[in-house]
This record gives structure tokens, sequence and C-alpha cells, in this order.
């Protein structure tokens, strides 16, 4: 394992720079540039500016190469870092701080020390509790004490290990993202282009099975929608639509360490249900809310905050069971009418997003207006429930390898974490570290 020393982030680093600040009041002139706008969980968000000096050569200096790493000093993610690979032509804002690691160190594995509870911890003990607006100067964050192998050979084993499955989330990031664009795809097809009947219209090949083929009418009418297609209401097609419950029958004292989790915000921000951490109440509690419980197959809404949020319970949950915050309303479908898969792809598509947000107040908190009573009276084109079926067919198994590459993912993310700390501090040796990573992936 080798000799280990003890020194300080600053020792590592070629260099230590503070991020470039356009001039907000300048004319926009000459070249336009990307800048970081923010560390975003395990990404960066960009944004393409005006350069208002129109020499984009003044901003070399500013500019992020590969093995750089990036960490916030302001705001609510001050300590969030990123390691840089394959950067676009892009520079950094002035709240970021770059650094540059020297040579003898691997870039990657001081990276990977900047999410350990090492560097955490000392950020905190700086920072405390108290300021609500946390701003950290480059020479205090570098100024954390870390302990390092001097061995290169050593650091590179261990981002080896924890890249690789870092690589390996990554990919099943990217593969789901594949085949949810893959599903949009087809729902635009079929129910918003409505490919099949065109091509039928125009006298072109089938590219669709001939027993699929058939369920498609053979012509639009004369608003331009399939024939014999039925405009139907939300309230035609519902079980039920109910809301989440009122703020004060859900407090922090109301939680409990296990029993029914609640959905909020964060877990709608994919088309399936995103099953990460919750808070919970107790199963006599979630009985009292009963009428704001929800179960697989729902179709759940944002109705003030993030508005214009869809996602849908799926089969392969992790529970079975659970209650909405106050933020939510939801949609029960009658599954002889309507499939859910079809409403919620409906409702991510412009023409549902349109119709959801029709009635919104920017008055404050960005809300939806009477959500139950307006949700109810939206109105879409609606297949015959054969040709819902089949959507259902072909979209069901790429959920499900949605919903695995998810699975695999959080698998992945629990014994990189459980790592992390172990490689950094030398507690277990690269050889054990590679057979857990290797059982997992």
């Amino acid at each position: 394992m080798g000799e280990w020393m003890d020194c300080r982030l600053a020792d590592v680093c070629a260099s230590i720079d503070y991020g470039f600040t356009a001039s907000a009041s300048a004319a926009p002139i000459g070249p336009k540039f990307l800048r970081i706008t923010d560390i975003v969980g395990s990404g960066l968000r960009w944004e393409t500016v005006p350069y208002v000096n129109g020499d984009i050569t003044t901003l070399d200096r500013y500019r992020l190469h590969d093995g750089d790493i990036v960490i916030a000093r302001t705001g609510a993610t001050t300590g969030e870092s990123q390691f840089i690979q394959n950067p676009p032509v892009a520079v950094f804002a002035s709240y970021l701080v770059r650094l540059s690691i020297k040579r003898e160190v691997d870039p990657r594995y001081v990276a990977y020390w900047l999410k350990s509870a090492s560097f955490r911890g000392y950020l905190q003990g700086v920072l405390g509790d108290k300021s609500a607006q946390p701003n950290a100067s480059a020479s205090t964050m570098t100024n954390a004490p870390m302990r390092l192998p001097t061995d290169r050979n050593y650091q590179s084993a261990v981002t080896s290990i924890l890249g690789a499955l870092d690589d390996k989330i990554d990919l099943n990031r990217r593969m789901n993202e594949t085949l949810e664009a893959m599903v949009r795809a087809i729902f635009k097809d079929w129910f918003v282009d409505f490919g099949p009947t065109r091509a039928k219209m125009e006298g072109r090949a089938t590219y669709l099975a001939r027993h699929l083929w058939s369920l498609f009418p053979n012509r639009l009418n004369g608003d331009g929608k399939p024939e014999g297609w039925l405009v139907r209401s939300i309230d035609e097609i519902a079980l039920k639509i109910g809301m989440g419950p009122f703020g004060s029958n859900i407090k922090v004292s109301t939680f409990v360490a296990n029993g029914i989790p609640i959905v909020s915000g964060q877990h709608l921000t994919d088309t399936l249900l995103l099953d990460g951490k919750y808070n919970f109440i107790t199963d006599a509690h979630a009985e009292k809310l009963r009428s704001s419980n929800v179960f697989r197959g729902d179709v759940i809404f944002t109705h003030a905050g993030n508005i214009g949020q869809v996602s849908y319970i799926p089969k392969t949950s992790r529970f079975a069971r659970y209650v909405l915050s106050q933020r939510q309303f939801y949609l029960r479908c009658d599954l002889a009418k309507i499939s859910p898969l079809f409403i919620v792809y409906f409702f991510k598509s412009l023409e549902g997003q349109h119709a959801l947000l029709a009635n919104t107040s920017s008055v404050g908190v960005p809300s939806i207006s009477r959500p139950v009573t307006n949700l109810k009276a939206i109105t879409f084109f609606c297949p015959p429930k054969p040709l819902v079926d089949h959507f259902d067919g072909v979209v069901e198994p790429m959920h499900k390898s949605i919903a695995q590459n998810q699975q695999q993912s959080k698998a992945l993310s629990k014994i990189r974490d459980l790592l992390l700390p172990k490689l950094m501090s030398g507690k277990i040796r690269v050889k054990d570290a590679e057979k857990l990573a290797g059982a997992v992936a």
C-alpha cells in the first residue's frame, strides 16, 4: 500500500483560480462562449454567453482542461465539485474555483477525495450552520488537510476502481435517456403526428407489424385527426382524481424511521417515479390520509412549485403504497378505457403540457389553480383501446429495462460510497475493493 503523507489540498495544486465574470451591462458583441452556471447532482449546467469584448483569446486563462476540478464556493452547493473530462470550449464562472493538479498526483484521486467525508467535515467545521448563503474562498477550501498516498500507481488503482463504478452508472443513465427518447418518439409518431395514418394516405410502405398497422385509420378527418378516434375528457377516463393533504397533516414531527413513504417533487423528475430518499409516516397516519394514498399505476402531478411535473408509479416501484405531499395531486385511470402509460406520455407532450399549465398563476409560488377541476376538463383524442394496449406492450419492456438500470446504479452508488472512505484511508486493500466492485457490476 506504500507510504502516506499529510498535506493540505493546496499542496497538490499546480494552480488555483477564480472564474470569469461576464459584464451584464455591456452590449453583447463578438463570439459566444459556454460558461458553467451551476453544479447539479452528478453533472454541470452550462449556458451560452455573448462575450462583450469580442476577443475570445483573453478568456484563455479561464478555460477548462482535461483533469481540472471545479468547486462551487457559494450558495447551497458550496463544496460540491466536478472532475472535468473532454470539456467543450468553455470557461467557468466567478463563483467557482478551478484546481489544476500537479503532475505527480492523479487528479481524479483528488476529485474523489473532494467527495469524501474528510473534506465535507472540514468544510462544515469552517462554515458552520449559521450562514443562510454559505460562501467559501479558494484559500479556505484549499487549506483543507488531506492524507495522500505517495505512490501515484496506488492513487491510480483507487481511481480505477471508483471510476469503473461511476462509468457504469453513467452508462446506465445514458441508456435510460435513449430508451426514454425512443418511447417519446413512438408516442409522438403514433398519437401526435399520426404517422401511420399519414403514411397510408400517402401510399407509403408499412413500417409496423401488419396487425398493428391495421389498427390505425386509413385517413384523417377534417380536423386533421384520425377518423373514428373520440374526444374524451380526463374526467371520463378517471376512476379517481385526488389531492395531497393539507400541509398541517404532515409535519416533521410525524416522520418515522420506516412506514409509508411520502412522495414529493424530487421523486417526479422522470417519467417513472424515482425511488430515492423518503420521509415516512406510520401506517395508521397514512390510513387517516387515505384519500391522498397512491399506488402502482397512478399518475402523479405537481400543482405548486415545479409545476408541469408528471410521473407514473410503475409495477417495479420499491413500495406498493405511497402518500402524496401537499403540492401533488393524482389521477387513477379506468384501465378498461385507457392506459396510465398513454396518459403520462400525453401530459409530457407539448399539447399535454399546454393543457396542464393553461391555468397557472405566477404570483408567489407558481401554481395550477383548481388543479382537480381543471384536470378533469382537459380533453384529448383517445385511440381505440387495442391500439393503446399495443403501445403498453411496446413501452413496458423498455420501462422494465430502465428500472433495472436504475436499481443497478443504486447498488453501484452504494458500493462506491462504501469503498471511497476505506480506500482513501487505506483501510481496505485494492484487491479486496476490486472483488467487491466486481461482485456488484
